[in-house]
């Protein structure tokens, strides 16, 4: 697992401020994980390590994860960026 990027949560209950993550594949097939802010990031091998990942940092909510058809690409460019669209 390589964690690229963390949002800094000082409350211990599921931050407010991405209620949404996103979990696809990026062009090499690796499996990514963003918010919709931009400040949680990461990049996995496998969809199992992405989905411990996403369920471990939104509080356990299945319901606020999607998962992104066709390709998603992180951005470690440290912008922030718009959430990803989904055609």
């Amino acid at each position: 697992m390589l964690r690229i990027d963390s949002a800094d949560c000082k409350n211990p209950e599921p931050c407010a401020r991405s209620p949404l993550l996103f979990i696809g594949r990026n062009q090499r097939g690796n499996w990514v994980v963003c918010d919709q802010s931009g400040l949680l990031r990461g990049l996995f091998v496998s969809r199992g390590e992405a989905s411990r990942f996403a369920l471990g940092e939104n509080g356990r909510r299945p319901q606020a994860i999607v998962m992104v058809p066709g390709i998603l690409e992180l951005d470690i460019s440290g912008s922030k960026t718009m959430p990803p669209t989904i055609p």
